[in-house]
């Protein structure tokens, strides 16, 4: 039943391409605004903090979440680090198919693996579908995306150089947060008998809160949350990457006919499809391939620019500490800066949401976890090095060219990132272009396995 729901789920998405049609955005809007904008007010309520400022309370709820799981699992997200990456080579794969040999606990330890002895866990087996490597790529294809390329543009337009500490300090904390939701995701997920496995918030908020007692509370958050994956799959998800990558193709090559953004939405939905009607299995290898070779050509563009713009690099993170703490002239102020870096570095790895536990789920492992030390290897990766790089750039040639103002917000980030390469790499934003549709397409295919 379920695969017959991906595969109706699928067909679906040749419409969803055909929203990138202005008239055809416009009347989505208008159809769909009277419905739910009294819904989408209230999530993103914002608080007023001053006359000319507020901050959305969802981002008060996210980072507050994150800063509790950082100090609850005593800073996590530093300690372990060393250990995600060796988790993710493969180094502790062994443990999981012959057991922990080697372990011998006390007899105060002896259910320390959902009441298992670590000896027996290799007599069980293990559940799961991808290595931690490809559950990883899973999960940063849909994190990793536009709003790494066009968000931070924005986000520094408005708030300045600043918003880019307060942007690292968001990802750094959005660690644990993955951390602690990714852990929960193996730990309650379901396994059908052909193997298929299921996870999420929406499974461990049904199991977990049944374990404190709240099992009626737990099934309307899980239904509840189910179904704000399946609009943000069609939205963020599917719409605006396909938006933003057909619009950005349409004006390098100067396509000028009228159907063009549908003939690449029309071809876009029919490689996303083939893809997820395979299922995790077949989207993890798909994205094993596609992130690294994305952000090795997008974060070694940045590092050239980087190497041979050597001797701006201590003014750019001059203007970096000194914009988050002390900013002139930009709106809103210290509190102006501090909330556009932190929507755009939570926005960006969307830590806290829960999403990412979906991907991470399918793991094969014994050790809940284990995947919980490799989620939090995602906003680092997401936003500490990739949202950097994209920053660095755009602080270090506006620096030399002074082609934007600080503190005017731009509707076109993917632009004004272009043409920041575009000053030192000519030509490059054919690259980019080439970078924007992966990073679309890989947004895509995740965030429809999600939906």
């Amino acid at each position: 039943m379920k695969k017959k729901l991906i595969l109706l789920y699928s067909l679906f998405l040749p419409i969803i391409a055909f929203a990138q049609e202005s008239s055809t955005s416009e009347k989505i809007d208008a159809n769909f605004r009277a419905l739910t904008q009294w819904f989408v007010d209230a999530i993103f309520y914002a608080i007023p903090i001053t006359d000319t400022i507020s901050i959305p309370w969802v981002l008060i709820v996210l980072l507050g979440g994150a800063t509790y799981f950082t100090l609850t699992f005593k800073f996590a997200q530093i300690r372990l680090l060393k250990t995600s990456i060796k988790v993710v080579k493969g180094d502790y794969d062994k443990i999981d198919e012959e057991g922990a040999q080697d372990v011998h606990p006390s007899e105060d330890d002896l259910s320390i693996v959902d009441g298992d002895l670590p000896e027996t866990i290799k007599i069980e087996g293990h559940h799961g579908e991808v290595s931690h490597f490809q559950a990883l790529t899973a999960a940063l294809s849909a994190t990793v995306g536009l709003g790494n390329i066009a968000g931070v543009a924005v986000a520094i337009s408005i708030g300045g150089p600043g918003a880019t500490f307060w942007m690292i300090l968001a990802g750094l904390l959005g660690m644990a947060s993955k951390f602690a939701e990714c852990t929960l995701g193996v730990k309650y997920r379901d396994v059908g008998p052909d193997g298929t496995v299921y996870g999420g918030p929406m499974y461990y908020l049904t199991k977990g809160l049944k374990e404190k007692g709240l099992g009626g509370f737990g099934k309307i958050l899980a239904v509840f949350f189910a179904i704000m994956v399946v609009g943000g799959s069609f939205g963020g998800g599917n719409m605006f990457q396909s938006n933003q990558a057909a619009a950005q193709f349409i004006k390098l090559f100067g396509f000028e006919n009228a159907n063009a953004g549908m003939y690449f939405g029309i071809i876009m939905s029919i490689i996303v499809a083939i893809v997820i009607i395979g299922g995790i299995k077949r989207i993890a290898s798909v994205t094993e391939k596609i992130v690294p070779f994305m952000a090795v050509i997008y974060v070694g563009a940045a590092l050239v620019i980087l190497v041979l713009d050597f001797r701006l690099i201590p003014q750019a993170f001059g203007e970096i500490i000194n914009g988050a703490f002390s900013p002139i002239g930009i709106t809103g102020g210290f509190v102006g800066v501090l909330i556009q870096g932190f929507r755009r570095g939570t926005f960006s790895n969307e830590a806290g949401v829960g999403s990412a536990a979906i991907a991470h789920s399918a793991v094969k492992t014994k050790y809940p976890a284990s995947e919980g030390v490799v989620a939090l290897l995602e906003p680092f990766i997401d936003t500490v090095i990739i949202c950097t790089m994209t920053a660095l750039v755009l602080v270090i040639t506006n620096i030399k060219g002074n082609f934007f103002n600080y503190g005017i917000e731009i509707k076109e980030g993917v632009e004004l990132t272009a043409s920041a390469f575009d000053s030192v790499i000519p030509h490059f934003s054919i690259v980019l272009t080439i970078a924007v549709i992966l990073f679309a397409f890989s947004t895509m295919i995740s965030w429809s396995y999600y939906g």
